[in-house]
């Protein structure tokens, strides 16, 4: 519902929780605290979903591919941006680790061979993630390793025939 309506008020999640209103205040206090809640566990869940990936030590192609369904899987089960929360510091840093460990892992991937060197500096990096929301947005009939082919398989070869 956030994803749909970043402004929804706590009347409408709860009807679309099918509780009532005093039931999330009674967890939360506040919209705020609500939405620090859902960011929270969308960061936590991008976290292990990059622990589960092995990006430092799984060979590049396994690692590449399971970190994009992770991430699929997170897109999909927590569809809110974070752009919000970053103004807090402690937020912002656990995003930009997170940032840091998959762009040390492009750059593995690209001096291992995987990805094309000589393109623009970070474009991998800004690339995937456009790729990761675009396929749990527009394909939601895939499943997590089936979109997660699509993206990897896109990201690789790119659209075009040879």
């Amino acid at each position: 519902m956030l994803a749909a309506d970043p402004g929804a008020s706590i009347a409408s999640i709860a009807a679309e929780a099918g509780v009532d209103r005093r039931t999330v205040y009674r967890r939360f206090a506040s919209r705020e605290d609500l939405l620090a809640a859902i960011y929270e566990a969308r960061l936590t869940a991008i976290e292990h979903g990059i622990e589960d990936a092995r990006l430092r030590e799984a060979p590049v192609a396994v690692a590449l591919h399971r970190y994009v369904e992770n991430i699929i899987t997170v897109n999909r089960t927590w569809p809110v941006d974070l752009t919000r929360m970053l103004t807090d510091d402690s937020v912002r840093a656990r995003r930009d680790a997170s940032v840091h460990e998959v762009d040390t892992f492009l750059r593995r991937a690209t001096d291992e061979g995987l990805l094309r060197s000589g393109l623009p500096e970070g474009w991998a990096s800004v690339l995937l993630p456009q790729l990761m929301h675009l396929v749990s947005r527009q394909l939601p009939e895939l499943s997590p390793g089936q979109a997660a082919d699509v993206v990897v398989d896109t990201l690789l070869n790119g659209l075009g025939a040879s």
